[in-house]
C-alpha cells in the first residue's frame, strides 16, 4: 500500500536536522527535519497523480506538509489559469519565510506568463498580511527585476508602507537585486525614494554584501546609509 504524505515525511525525517531546521525559522515549532531534496522528489511525483484531494480542506499538521504541497503547485504541467487557482488557494497557508520563498522559487510558470502573473499579484500589493506582501515582493525579485519591469518593480516596492520585519526584509532583499542586476536606474531610484530608515538601510547592506558589487560602489553605498 502507498505510504501518504505524513507516513513519508515521518519515515524521512531526521533529528538533528530538525533541530539545524527550526532553528532558521524561529516563529514556527512543528519542524520534521526532512531534507529539501527529499521534499522536491515527492512533489514531483505528487504533481503527476491525483494530489488535490490531500490537501484542499486538509489542515497540515507539520511545516514539511505546506512545503510539499507548495513544491506541487510549482511542478503542475496545467494551464496558467488552473495554476494560479491553486496558488491563490495555497497562499493563506503562507506563516513563515522559508515556504514563502520557496514557493516563488518553485512558480517557475511564471517566466511564461509575466503579464498574466503580474495582473495576479496586483491584489497582494494591497494586503495588510505579513506573507501576502512577501509573497508579492519575492515574486517580483524572482522574476521581474527586467528592462521591461523594473520600473514598475520600483514603484511598487516604494508604496509598501508595513512594519513588519519579513516584509521590509524582503523589500530591501529585493532592492538589492534590482541594484546587482541594474546599477544605473537602482542608484537613481536609491538618491530618490520614500522608503523607511530601516528597509533603506538594509536594502544598502544587502548590496554590499553581494560579490557582483565591486569595492568603489561598495564604498559608494556604504556613504549613503541613512543616521
Amino acid at each position: 500500500m502507498e505510504m501518504t504524505l505524513k507516513e513519508q515525511l515521518l519515515e524521512l525525517a531526521e533529528p538533528g536536522y530538525q533541530a539545524f531546521s527550526a532553528a532558521l525559522i524561529p516563529n514556527i515549532n512543528n519542524v520534521l527535519g526532512v531534507r529539501l531534496p527529499e521534499l522536491r522528489k515527492i512533489a514531483k511525483k505528487m504533481a503527476t497523480g491525483n494530489w488535490t484531494g490531500n490537501f484542499i480542506g486538509n489542515q497540515a499538521e507539520w511545516f514539511e506538509e505546506v512545503m510539499v504541497h507548495g513544491m506541487i503547485i510549482g511542478y503542475l504541467k496545467a494551464d496558467i489559469d488552473e495554476v494560479l487557482y491553486h496558488v491563490a488557494a495555497f497562499i493563506p497557508s503562507i506563516d513563515n519565510w522559508s515556504v514563502c520563498d520557496s514557493f516563488c522559487a518553485g512558480l517557475k510558470v511564471t517566466q511564461k506568463h509575466k503579464e498574466r502573473v503580474w495582473d495576479f499579484l496586483q491584489p497582494y500589493f494591497e494586503s495588510t498580511n505579513e506573507y501576502d506582501l512577501r509573497f508579492a515582493v519575492v515574486m517580483l525579485l524572482n522574476y521581474y527585476v527586467d528592462d521591461i519591469y523594473l520600473d514598475a518593480v520600483l514603484k511598487k516596492l516604494d508604496g509598501i508602507k508595513h512594519e513588519a520585519y519579513y516584509v521590509k526584509m524582503a523589500v530591501a532583499w529585493a532592492i538589492s537585486i534590482c541594484f546587482i542586476k541594474m546599477p544605473e536606474p537602482t542608484m537613481t531610484y536609491l538618491k530618490s525614494n520614500s522608503l523607511d530608515n530601516d528597509t533603506f538601510n538594509k536594502a544598502l547592506q544587502k548590496i554590499t554584501e553581494s560579490f557582483r558589487v565591486d569595492q568603489e560602489t561598495k564604498r559608494i553605498i556604504r556613504s549613503m546609509k541613512r543616521k
